[in-house]
C-alpha cells in the first residue's frame, strides 16, 4: 500500500474507496472530542455549498470545526480523499422511484433527482468529472440508473448509449443551471434580474442584434414567464425527446 505522501504526489490517483487500510479508532490526547470522519465530511459539504470549491481548504475546514488542520489528517490522508467523501455523501440524497413503475416514469424521476442534486451542490459536477464515482452511495445511484435502462427493452449493446444520452444531458443541463444560480447569488441579484441584465447587454451590441432577434423569437415561442419556468420547459421537452428516441430505437 502506498504511503499518503506517495499517493498525494502520484500523477495517477485511484480513489479513497480503494484504500483498504483500517483506520485507527483511538483518539490522540490533543484531538477534539466528537471529531470523526462523518462530522468532518458533513462540515465539508456545508462549506462547499456555502463558499464553493475554489475557497475550500483544510485550513478553512479546521477553523470551522475549531481544530488544528493537522488533526484532520488523522482521518483522511489528503484533501482529495475528503472531497471524494463529500461528493459521495450527497449522493445519499438521491431517491430512486419505485421499481414497480413504468420505466418511462422511473427515468423521468431519476433524471429529475440528478438535475436537482447538481443544482443544490454546484461543486459536485466538477468533482464527478475529476474523481472515480465508486463510493457506496454513487454505486447505488449507478445501479438504479442501469436498472431503469435495462427495463427499456433496448438490446444490451445499445444500453450504455441510452444511459449516456440521458444522463450526460442531465449532467450538462444541471451543471449550467447550477452555475447560473451561483453567479446570480454572487452578484447579489435574483436570477430574473441577472437574466434581464445579460439580455440587455447583448441587445445593446449592434453586431449581435440580428442574432438576438432570431433567438428571441425562439425563446418567446417556448413560453415561460420566469427563468425557472423556461428551464423547466426545456428540460421536460428535451427529456421527452430522449425517451421517445429510446422507444423508437427499441421498436426498430
Amino acid at each position: 500500500m502506498a504511503s499518503a505522501a506517495d499517493r498525494a504526489k502520484s500523477p495517477v490517483r485511484t480513489s479513497v474507496w480503494l484504500d483498504q487500510r483500517t483506520p485507527s479508532r483511538t483518539r490522540k490526547p490533543d484531538q477534539a472530542a466528537g471529531l470523526d470522519r462523518e462530522r468532518i465530511t458533513a462540515t465539508s459539504v456545508r462549506l462547499l455549498d456555502a463558499e464553493g470549491l475554489a475557497k475550500f481548504s483544510m485550513r478553512r475546514l479546521a477553523a470551522e470545526l475549531d481544530v488544528t488542520a493537522m488533526s484532520l489528517y488523522w482521518y483522511v490522508d489528503t484533501k482529495d480523499d475528503l472531497l471524494e467523501l463529500a461528493m459521495d455523501s450527497v449522493y445519499s440524497e438521491f431517491r430512486p422511484p419505485s421499481e414497480d413503475a413504468p420505466w418511462q416514469h422511473r427515468l423521468r424521476g431519476l433524471a429529475t433527482e440528478y438535475r436537482e442534486l447538481l443544482v443544490r451542490h454546484v461543486w459536485v459536477s466538477t468533482l464527478a468529472g475529476h474523481f472515480l464515482n465508486i463510493g457506496p452511495h454513487a454505486m447505488l445511484m449507478s445501479y438504479a440508473v442501469q436498472d431503469v435502462i435495462r427495463a427499456t427493452g433496448l438490446p444490451l449493446r445499445h444500453q450504455t448509449g441510452a444511459l449516456s444520452a440521458v444522463f450526460q444531458f442531465v449532467y450538462g443541463f444541471g451543471t449550467i443551471e447550477g452555475h447560473f444560480a451561483q453567479r446570480s447569488a454572487a452578484a447579489g441579484i435574483s436570477q430574473e434580474e441577472y437574466y434581464q441584465q445579460a439580455m440587455g447587454t447583448i441587445r445593446a451590441q449592434p453586431r449581435l442584434r440580428q442574432i438576438m432577434e432570431s433567438s428571441q423569437q425562439v425563446m418567446d415561442a417556448r413560453g415561460g414567464n420566469t427563468v425557472e419556468e423556461m428551464r423547466d420547459r426545456d428540460f421536460t421537452f428535451a427529456l421527452e425527446l430522449l425517451i421517445a428516441g429510446i422507444e423508437a430505437m427499441r421498436d426498430r
